[in-house]
């Protein structure tokens, strides 16, 4: 593709989180535009202080941020002249292409994406009237919304469309307070399928999932309710799953201390560092494909306000040709659920659905890629995206 069809620019955060999910997921959105005709290009302008690639507070955090994207952009085919590292953090210099060029390429671009909903939107990103808004995480801000929160809304202006992963965001069944100031549309992670095609890796007779385990500061009051963030609360309403089946359970995990390693250990779970994992990309991609299929729980906040989110981590697993076993979201109203692709309500629904999978392994893994096709591959969710948006 020779990027006829313009330019797109991914505003990410990978320097925030730079673990191994975090840079697929952004490389799905920059290969996944390429594969549609776009040039995409990779900014960080979010301001945050890239502390987890410095040894103290007195390294050179631009520096390491932006070795950082040059490694991950080298590595998928995307060179120097496709990358800005905008140090809002420190002293504002632009490190990757020049200022000249940054400036251009916002004014240029056809689109310019907000991912996470991560980056406050400066003037220039807002001044080409093509600046999206791209949320990976609905709660929060729906939330905020509804009270009529002045911040949020300053914050959501400058964009002039706004997508979430509430897929059943406006659905009777999802109480995600509903803005009608703006009109969220619902889409999902986009998967470049050929980077998840079954690898000559070793298949051990395990579920497995990477996640965090305890989370505690994303917590959101809504109707005189706690909605909880950390997935340590639903991981405890299956604890008797590996007992059920007779199997084993891995849980690449981080945050998590020891106690509840050993109570997950009691209970017949293994539990791995997530982080040793998560470092390389190619690392972790060699752990999705070497598991028997995905078991995981949702966030509490998904679960309850049935937002329909699901996972990108989950969305690779399928794509993997791994069948995936998951919390119920209200993802089912728009994802074929029973082949490849099972939810829960609870740990007799899960333990019902691991059996379903380990009867006929070969028959759901064939299913868990197909629904990765139909529903997650790149040239879909993005397609669907830029003719929402008129591009």
């Amino acid at each position: 593709m020779n990027g006829s069809r313009g330019k797109v620019v991914i505003l990410g955060m990978m320097t925030k989180m730079p673990v191994a999910g975090v840079v697929w997921q952004n490389v799905h959105y920059l290969k996944g535009f390429e594969l549609l005709g776009f040039e995409p290009y990779y900014v960080e302008a979010h301001a945050r202080t890239p502390t987890a690639l410095m040894t103290d507070h007195r390294g050179d955090g631009s520096a390491a941020a932006s070795s950082f994207i040059d490694g991950v952009m080298r590595r998928y085919g995307l060179g120097r002249d496709r990358w800005a590292f905008h140090a809002l953090h420190s002293d504002g210099a632009i490190h990757g292409m020049s200022r000249r060029r940054l400036g251009e390429l916002y004014r240029d671009a056809s689109l310019i994406i907000n991912l996470h909903g991560g980056t406050v939107p400066l003037d220039e990103h807002a001044a080409s009237g093509r600046l999206i808004y791209l949320e990976t995480d609905p709660g929060q801000l729906q939330v905020e919304l509804g009270r009529g929160d002045e911040r949020a809304i300053r914050f959501l202006a400058p964009h002039v469309a706004f997508f979430t992963f509430a897929e059943n965001y406006g659905q009777p069944d999802c109480s995600l307070p509903h803005s009608l100031d703006f009109s969220f549309r619902p889409t999902r992670q986009p998967v470049v399928m050929d980077y998840w095609k079954s690898a000559s890796v070793q298949r051990r007779p395990i579920f497995t999932t990477v996640g965090n385990w305890r989370q505690r500061w994303r917590d959101v009051e809504h109707s005189n309710e706690i909605f909880y963030w950390s997935k340590d609360r639903e991981f405890m309403k299956v604890l008797d799953l590996p007992s059920k089946v007779g199997r084993h359970f891995e849980l690449a995990m981080s945050s998590i201390n020891g106690r509840d390693r050993e109570l997950l250990r009691a209970h017949g779970w293994q539990v791995v560092d997530a982080l040793a994992l998560s470092k390389d990309p190619g690392h972790y991609s060699s752990y999705v494909h070497s598991s028997f299929g995905e078991f995981t729980v949702a966030k509490d906040q998904n679960v309850r306000m049935r937002t329909g989110w699901f996972s990108d981590r989950s969305a690779t697993y399928l794509a993997a040709g791994r069948p995936v076993i998951t919390q119920d979201t209200g993802f089912g109203n728009h994802l074929p659920t029973g082949n490849g692709l099972f939810s829960f309500t609870s740990v007799d629904d899960a333990a019902e659905a691991v059996r379903a999978v380990l009867a006929d392994p070969n028959r759901h893994s064939a299913g868990a890629r197909e629904v990765a096709r139909a529903y997650f591959s790149a040239e879909t969710v993005l397609g669907d995206l830029v003719t929402a948006v008129g591009v």
